[in-house]
């Protein structure tokens, strides 16, 4: 994204949020939009992938602390006129510099050379132009996209194929927008610097050369499928390792796999949202798995082995004799893949299960044993119960 991008668009309006709006309330109006946006709900809908495009943009840089306060600073500075100007096509109005909107001769200076000021840099961020020259490499646009990942392969980890839609590298002339065998050349106008300086007295204005159209290049021999430009609108199929023991949630970014950059910038990144679907019989506790087992009154009374389901291979556990309902045991390494290779235990909680029905036998068994049975289990009720009244 460039810096140009910071001043001339409105991420919070494109969001629909205040500026003052919460992380959690940016996170939740992007989410609302991504899902009525997304390419897939909206098939062959370009004015629904623009704004997908737009809104994936605008959440790349609000839903990042750092890169909004950066986003809040530099707007507060050229809105307040704290660079003394105006400039063409940033939406603030001049603020009496010389030369600016409001200046004499009425003229206006390019918002590069104020981001220059910014930033201590040319505003394109690469050479062989001045600031503020369109034929200035630019950065590809950074995109956002989302995955869902049945349970099993979101812990084991899994390489799978994303379909991304938006600007990338043409597949014919591979981003030069020449045709195959043909190179483009430095514009022989401006000797690549995209721009023509003009002096009107103490003051030098730049206009973008008319020859190159401000790129600072000229191509004699185009692309056939981009017609020069070096970049198509398509759907890239990426593929994509998703490591072992995602979280549900999990932003996964994949370096310089985002739009194409212009004039042989760098392509943006890419940012993958992972959702994990739930699993029929595990659920998560950090790096742990949790599951539940029933088991018999008998079985929980007198102790049992059972054979446990994990992601692999089944494991033995023992359940020891008189074990109650609720008990849970620690089966050590058959949890998560976490950080540094270290895995999670799956942790098992057995469930008593009481029958709803006996046979008569059944019934008679249980009545033998009760009435044998001496203990006491609500023993530690009988003061409350007296001191309620409720006593003997």
């Amino acid at each position: 994204m460039s810096q140009r991008d910071y001043v001339e668009k409105d991420f919070y309006a494109t969001l629909g949020v205040d500026k003052d709006a919460s992380q959690p309330d940016v996170a939740k109006a992007y989410r609302k939009l991504a899902r009525k946006l997304h390419p897939d709900a909206n098939p062959g809908d370009a004015g629904a992938e623009s704004r997908f495009k737009e809104v994936s943009e605008a959440y790349s840089v609000l839903s990042d602390t750092s890169k909004r306060a950066e986003y809040d600073r530099i707007r507060q500075l050229v809105g307040s006129g704290s660079f003394g100007g105006g400039f063409q096509g940033g939406g603030y109005p001049g603020a009496g510099f010389p030369g600016g909107a409001g200046g004499p001769g009425g003229a206006a200076f390019d918002i590069s050379d104020l981001l220059g000021n910014l930033f201590g840099q040319q505003a394109g961020g690469g050479s062989g132009a001045t600031p503020g020259g369109r034929g200035a490499p630019r950065r590809g646009r950074d995109v956002e996209t989302d995955v869902t990942l049945d349970f099993a392969d979101a812990m084991a980890g899994v390489t799978t194929t994303l379909r991304v839609s938006g600007r990338a590298a043409c597949s014919t002339c591979m981003g030069t927008g020449a045709r195959p065998g043909t190179s483009p050349i430095t514009c022989p106008t401006c000797g690549g610097r995209g721009q023509i300086l003009s002096d009107q007295g103490v003051f030098s204005f730049a206009e973008p050369c008319v020859a190159c159209g401000g790129t600072g290049r000229q191509i004699p021999d185009p692309c056939p499928t981009c017609h020069g430009s070096g970049a198509e609108s398509r759907i890239r199929g990426i593929r994509a390792r998703i490591p072992a023991g995602v979280k549900d949630g999990a932003r996964i970014r994949l370096a310089g796999k985002g739009e194409a950059g212009l004039n042989g910038g760098p392509a943006g990144d890419l940012f993958v949202r992972v959702h994990v679907a739930p699993h029929e019989l595990f659920g998560r506790r950090g790096d742990h798995l949790t599951v539940t087992v029933p088991v018999t009154f008998t079985e929980a009374a007198l102790g049992t082995r059972l054979t446990v389901p994990t992601l692999e291979e089944p494991v033995t556990l023992k359940v020891p004799a008189g074990t109650p309902s609720g008990k849970t045991f620690r089966v050590r390494g058959k949890g998560v893949a976490g950080k540094g290779g270290r895995r999670g235990d799956l942790l098992v909680t057995v469930d008593v299960a009481v029958p709803r029905k006996l046979s008569r036998t059944q019934r008679k068994l249980l009545e033998d044993f009760a009435a044998t049975d001496d203990s006491d289990v609500r023993s530690h009720l009988d003061a409350a119960l007296a001191g309620a009244g409720g006593g003997p």
